[in-house]
């Protein structure tokens, strides 16, 4: 395969950047996307050229670092990471855009690389629970009824990549807070903090400068782990709850 890549190249945060087209010869079908990527930046590196930064990690579709907008949607044309993207999606002569995510809350480091501590932040807030020191306990001294147990768990695949984010028209961040709270909140362990973790979560999420929800479904559509926009409405119910029966109030 031969393609013609407009890739985002941008110095810093504070540098106004802009596209570069790279052309890509001998690209095979069976290739992942960061593999092609790879080629191009041997081939610059061999030219004495800058090679094209981009995130990725473990490459298996489970560490969520490989955000990259492919011609105009999040991780490319299927509803996977940019890692489990393989060129065979792509016809041969075919141009492609790719850049990084666009959120205020998530500055450019360098051309396609963002800085999504944003995120860590909002964990950081709220994404805990309480444990007692001692012995460990068994599981099954905690019956959780399995539709429970697999609502947290579908919950708690949220790789945090950020495609929810960069496929919202607002870079809103709600299904990825709504789902590290929904995780813990149906939980039993995740009990006691569970109200100041709705509260405190969500104030980290609008102070960061994520955008509201309204309820598009873009992100759900986008998510490489299928997350459900019902945990937007449970991280509501949560929220409001709280918030009513706050001491502050």
């Amino acid at each position: 395969m031969q393609l013609t890549l407009k890739i985002w190249r941008q110095k810093n945060a504070s540098d106004k950047g802009g596209f570069v087209t790279y052309p890509v010869k001998d690209v095979s079908k069976d290739m992942s996307f960061l593999e092609m990527l790879d080629v191009l930046n041997e081939g610059l590196i061999e030219k004495g050229e800058d090679p094209v930064h981009f995130d990725h990690d473990c490459r298996e579709g489970i560490c969520g670092t490989c955000s990259l907008y492919i011609n105009g949607k999040p991780h490319g044309p299927l509803q996977t990471t940019t890692c489990q993207l393989h060129m065979r999606s792509f016809s041969d002569g075919q141009t492609i855009t790719i850049e990084p995510w666009r959120a205020k809350a998530f500055p450019i480091v360098k051309d396609l690389v963002v800085n999504r501590s944003a995120f860590d932040r909002i964990i950081q807030a709220g994404g805990y629970v309480s444990v007692g020191t001692g012995g460990v306990p068994d599981a099954n001294e905690i019956p959780i009824p399995k539709n429970i147990a697999d609502l947290a768990m579908d919950a708690a695949q949220c790789i945090g990549c950020g495609a929810c984010v960069a496929a919202c028209k607002n870079a809103s961040a709600m299904l990825f807070t709504s789902a590290k709270i929904s995780q813990l909140a149906l939980l039993p362990q995740g009990q006691v903090e569970r109200k100041t973790r709705a509260e405190k979560m969500v104030a980290q999420m609008d102070a960061e400068g994520f955008g509201a929800c309204t309820n598009t479904g873009a992100c759900e559509a986008e998510c490489p782990k299928g997350i459900s926009i019902t945990n937007i409405a449970r991280m509501n119910r949560e929220y409001f709850s709280a918030v009513l029966s706050s001491e502050n109030i």
